[in-house]
Order: structure tokens, then C-alpha cells, then sequence
């Protein structure tokens, strides 16, 4: 998963980049099928605003953004948005599919 962080108005520190490498791969236990993220972080008066984009496999995208005065609250919030939306696409697709062998097999017996 290729992981992108951009800023605007301000300096992305390395602290920053680790602490949103860490969080943002965590979103590759939820979907595998997730192939890059980009994080624009933006310093907007008083606020912080994060945005993450996910692209994953079959040009699905999932975008979040959150605005808080702190920066790392931001990006956890946006984070928190993007995986309920992984969630959701992956339950969607599950339902669409039949069930599973284990499931045809438990029901025949």
C-alpha cells in the first residue's frame, strides 16, 4: 500500500508522518484490496483540516475529511470515517455474494 501525506500552510514533521503511516496501515487489516492512501493535511486559521483519501481495486474510493484544533485528533477522526466506510463497502459486497462453502455444507447436514 503506497502512502502519501501532503501538507498545506504547514511542515510535516516526521513525527507526523510516522503517526499517520501507523494509523493508515491499520486500514490494510480491514480491506486488502486498498492500494494507495493520501493524506492532505491543512492549517486553516485556528483548525486543522485532515483529509484522506483510500483508492482501492475496481476504482473504489473512500474519502473523509475532519476539522478539529488538534492535529493528530484530526487525522484519527478522518481515519474513523474512512474505515466505516471500508466496512459498510465490504459488508455491501459480502451480501451480494452467495454464502460460503462452510455455510452450504453446515446447512446440508
Amino acid at each position: 500500500m503506497n502512502i502519501t501525506v501532503q501538507a498545506r500552510h504547514m511542515v510535516v514533521t516526521d513525527a507526523i508522518k510516522q503517526f499517520v503511516e501507523s494509523k493508515v496501515g491499520k486500514l490494510e487489516r480491514f480491506y486488502d484490496a486498498i492500494m494507495s492512501v493520501d493524506v492532505v493535511l491543512d492549517h486553516e486559521a485556528d483548525k486543522v483540516i485532515a483529509e484522506i483519501v483510500a483508492t482501492a481495486k475496481m476504482k473504489n474510493t473512500f474519502v473523509a475529511t475532519d476539522r478539529h484544533e488538534d492535529l493528530y485528533t484530526a487525522i484519527e477522526h478522518a481515519l474513523q470515517k474512512v474505515s466505516e466506510q471500508v466496512r459498510r463497502h465490504k459488508d455491501k459486497v459480502r451480501d451480494r455474494q452467495g454464502p460460503s462453502h462452510n455455510e452450504l455444507t453446515e446447512s446440508g447436514e
